[in-house]
C-alpha cells in the first residue's frame, strides 16, 4: 500500500478547566487577603490554603527550599529515614505509613538541605524525635504526625527530653501542617539562636508544653507562627524567649488544660527582650491568653477572646511584620473553622509529585510511588514535550497523571518506536499495567512516521493499558496503526477503561484490544492513507466471549479526511487465532462522516465479521445510513448497553458519575 504522512489534527480545541481541579482548589480555600479585624466578615477574595513555598521569616534571606533539587525517596522504615535524613546531599524524603522508632525516644538526626514530608495523611513518626543539630540549615518538615513518646507519670517532662522536633542554632526551617501529640518533654523546641523560622498550620495536642522558643540571652531569632491549633495543651503556646521578632497571627487556642496552676498555664508569652506581634488569633477557654515580661514588648490587634481569664498584656511598639514580608491575614472570627479544617496533615500535601520540579522525568516520578500504594498520588506534569517512554507497573496503583497546562496539547509524552523494534507492546510510548490509574489533560503520542520507511511491523502504540479501572479525561492519543490498545492481563480477565472528552486518531485498528472500553463525548479521527477505497479500520476488538461488554463508543463524533466510503468501523481480532476472542463493539448516538463505508464491518484473518458482536444504535450524520450490512441494536438491548452497564462490574465502578 502507499503510505502518506499523517494529517494530524492541528488544534485539539481550547483547554478545559477540569472540574476535579476546580473542586480541589475550592476545597482548599477560605479567608481573606490583606488586613482584617475581628469584626470583619468573610472576604470575597479566596486563595489556596497551602503552597509548596514557605512564607514568613522562613522565606527571607535566601529562602528555605529544603531538599529541592536532590533525589526524591519514599521511606517506610526507621533505617531508611535515618540514613537519608542524615545524608550530606539534599533529599526529599517522603514518609509513607507509620515508622516506629527504637529505642523508645531516640533521635532521627536531620542534616541540612532536607525535606521530610508525609505521603497523604499517612506519614507518622512514633516514639521518636527529629533532631536538628547546631549549624543545620535549610530544612522543611511537613505533613507528618509525630506522637507518643510520653513517659507515663512524667507530666512535667523533667526526666526525659523526648520532643517531637528539637533544633539548636539552626537557620531557615519551615515546620508546616504537622500534628504533634503526647510526647515526652516539649512538642516543638526551637532553641539557641535559631533564625528564619516559620511554624504554620500545625496541631499541638494532648500535652503539657507545646512550643518553646529561646534558651539564650541573645536576641536573634526571627519566627513566624500562623494558623496553628493549640488544643488540650497547658503552656508554651508558645513561650518566646529573647526573640528579635516573633509574629503570631491567626492561631487558635482552645480547650486549655485546666489543672488549677495559676502561673504555668498560659497561652502566648513574650519573655525576656522578645518583640512580639499577635494578630487576629482566637482564644477559647484559655488562662492568661497573652502576656509579656516587663522587659519584652507585645502588640496585639484584632484577636477574639472567649471564656478566658487572667493576663492580656500589651505594651511597647514591637515591630511591623509587613516591613519584612507580605502575608494574608484572615478574620479572627473565621479562625476556628479554618484552622480545624486545614491544620495538621492533609491528604493532598505530599501526594503530588511535580515533574520536572521534583523529578526530572515522568518515569522517575512513577518509580518514586511506593509499591502497593493505597492512597492516590498525583504526578503533576508541567507543560512541555517529554520524549521518553513511561511504564506504570502493576505494583503501583492509585496514580493520577495530571498535565498542568491550560490545554492537553501543552503537555505531551511522545516516542517513536514501531513494533518492528520490540514488538507491539514494546512500541508503546506509555504502558499502564496498574489498576486505578487516571490521566488528565495530557497528550500521548507515538510519532513513528509509517510513511517514511517500509517495515514489517509498523504498529506504533501511543498507549497500552492492561490494568482495571483506568480513566482518561481530556486526553489525546496520536498515532497511526494501533494508536490505543486497551487490554487485560489475560483473555478471561476483564479490565475496564473509561475515555471521556478526549481525542483519538489513527488509521489501522487504532482502537483495539480486549478490555471493556467506553469512549464517551470524544472525537475519533480516521486518518487517510491516500487510498480511494480502503484507508483503514477504527476498531479491532478481541473481547472474550464470556464478556458481554467490549467497546462502546457513545455520544461522540467520528471525523475523517479520507474519501467517502473508504473507512471501516472495525474488524474482529482473534489474537493468535484464539476462537474465544469474539469482538463486541457498539457505536451509538455518534455522528459518522461520509468516509464510513456502507458496509462498515469487515473480516480479519479468516474470521467473519458476521460471527462477531458488531452493532450500531441511533447513529447520525452522512455516514450513518442504515444498510443490510449494518446490524442495529434494538431499543430493549440498548437499555442494557449503557455506559453504566459496561463499567459497573462487580464493584459498582462509576467514573462517569463524577460530573
Amino acid at each position: 500500500m502507499t503510505h502518506l504522512h499523517s494529517k494530524r489534527l492541528s488544534g485539539l480545541g481550547p483547554g478545559r478547566v477540569l472540574a476535579t481541579v476546580v473542586g480541589l482548589l475550592a476545597a482548599l480555600v477560605l479567608g481573606a487577603s490583606g488586613e482584617a479585624d475581628a469584626s470583619a466578615g468573610p472576604s470575597p477574595v479566596a486563595a489556596p490554603r497551602w503552597t509548596d513555598q514557605p512564607h514568613g521569616f522562613a522565606s527571607l534571606a535566601g529562602g528555605t527550599t529544603g531538599g529541592a533539587g536532590g533525589k526524591v525517596v519514599t521511606v517506610t522504615d526507621q533505617a531508611s529515614l535515618a540514613r537519608y535524613a542524615a545524608a550530606e546531599e539534599p533529599y526529599v524524603i517522603r514518609v509513607s505509613g507509620a515508622i516506629a522508632v527504637e529505642p523508645f525516644g531516640s533521635d532521627i538526626v536531620v542534616a541540612s538541605d532536607k525535606t521530610i514530608i508525609g505521603v497523604g495523611d499517612t506519614g507518622e513518626i512514633v516514639h521518636g524525635e527529629l533532631h536538628l543539630n547546631p549549624g543545620t540549615s535549610n530544612v522543611i518538615i511537613r505533613n507528618l504526625t509525630i506522637r507518643d513518646s510520653y513517659v507515663e507519670g512524667d507530666w512535667d517532662g523533667k526526666t526525659t527530653d523526648f520532643d517531637a522536633i528539637q533544633m539548636d542554632a539552626v537557620d531557615h526551617v519551615w515546620i508546616d501542617h504537622n500534628r504533634f501529640t503526647h510526647m515526652g518533654d516539649g512538642l516543638l523546641d526551637i532553641r539557641k539562636d535559631s533564625r528564619y523560622i516559620t511554624v504554620s498550620y500545625n496541631q499541638f495536642t494532648n500535652h503539657n508544653k507545646a512550643l518553646g522558643i529561646g534558651w539564650t540571652t541573645n536576641v536573634l531569632t526571627e519566627i513566624t507562627i500562623d494558623h496553628n491549633w493549640f488544643t488540650g495543651t497547658k503552656q508554651r503556646n508558645p513561650s518566646a524567649d529573647n526573640c528579635a521578632y516573633a509574629h503570631l497571627y491567626n492561631n487558635y487556642l482552645s480547650a486549655q488544660v485546666a489543672d488549677g496552676d495559676p502561673t504555668w498555664t498560659y497561652g502566648n508569652w513574650s519573655r525576656g527582650r522578645t518583640r512580639m506581634v499577635i494578630e487576629n488569633s482566637y482564644y477559647d477557654g484559655v488562662q492568661h491568653p497573652y502576656q509579656a515580661d516587663a522587659t519584652a514588648e507585645l502588640v496585639q490587634r484584632g484577636s477574639i477572646l472567649r471564656n478566658t481569664a487572667g493576663r492580656t498584656d500589651a505594651w511597647g511598639t514591637a515591630f511591623d511584620p509587613r516591613e519584612f514580608y507580605d502575608y494574608r491575614l484572615d478574620p479572627a472570627a473565621a479562625v476556628p473553622a479554618l484552622v480545624k479544617r486545614f491544620s495538621g496533615p492533609q491528604k493532598q500535601i505530599g501526594a503530588t509529585l511535580h515533574v520536572p520540579a521534583d523529578y526530572p522525568t515522568v518515569q522517575a516520578a512513577v518509580d518514586a510511588v511506593p509499591d502497593g500504594n493505597a492512597a492516590p498520588v498525583t504526578i503533576a506534569v508541567a507543560p512541555g514535550t517529554y520524549r521518553a517512554k513511561v511504564f506504570v507497573p502493576a505494583s503501583k496503583p492509585n496514580i493520577v497523571l495530571q498535565g498542568t497546562g491550560q490545554d492537553r496539547s501543552d503537555t505531551v509524552i511522545v516516542y517513536d518506536t514501531p513494533a518492528a523494534y520490540g514488538g507491539s507492546t514494546g512500541s508503546a510510548t506509555v504502558r499502564i499495567a496498574a489498576n486505578d490509574v487516571t490521566a488528565r489533560n495530557l497528550t500521548f503520542s507515538n510519532d513513528f512516521d509509517e510513511a517514511a520507511v517500509e517495515l514489517n511491523g509498523e504498529q506504533a502504540l501511543a498507549m497500552k493499558t492492561t490494568g482495571d479501572r483506568i480513566v482518561f479525561e481530556d486526553t489525546a492519543f496520536l498515532g497511526n496503526q494501533d494508536t490505543l490498545m486497551t487490554d487485560s492481563p489475560k483473555l478471561t480477565t476483564v479490565s475496564r477503561v473509561y475515555v471521556r472528552d478526549s481525542y483519538i486518531e489513527g488509521d489501522v485498528d487504532f482502537v483495539y484490544g480486549r478490555a471493556t472500553t467506553v469512549i464517551e463525548r470524544s472525537v475519533i479521527k480516521a486518518l487517510s492513507r491516500g487510498s480511494a477505497t480502503n484507508n483503514g479500520y477504527i476498531t479491532a476488538a478481541s473481547t472474550w466471549t464470556g464478556n458481554p461488554y467490549g467497546f462502546l463508543v457513545t455520544d461522540s463524533r467520528i471525523v475523517s479526511d479520507a474519501p467517502a466510503g473508504s473507512f471501516h468501523l472495525g474488524r474482529p481480532w482473534h489474537p493468535g487465532g484464539e476462537p474465544e476472542a469474539v469482538a463486541q463493539v457498539l457505536i451509538r448516538n455518534t455522528k459518522l462522516p461520509t468516509a464510513i463505508k456502507a458496509s462498515p464491518w469487515t473480516d480479519m484473518s479468516g474470521f467473519s465479521w458476521r460471527d462477531a458482536r458488531f452493532t450500531e444504535y441511533r447513529n447520525y450524520g452522512p455516514g450513518a445510513e442504515v444498510t443490510a450490512d449494518r446490524p442495529q441494536m434494538s431499543d430493549a438491548d440498548a437499555r442494557a448497553h449503557t455506559v453504566a452497564d459496561y463499567l459497573r462490574g462487580s464493584d459498582d465502578w462509576a467514573p462517569h458519575a463524577r460530573h
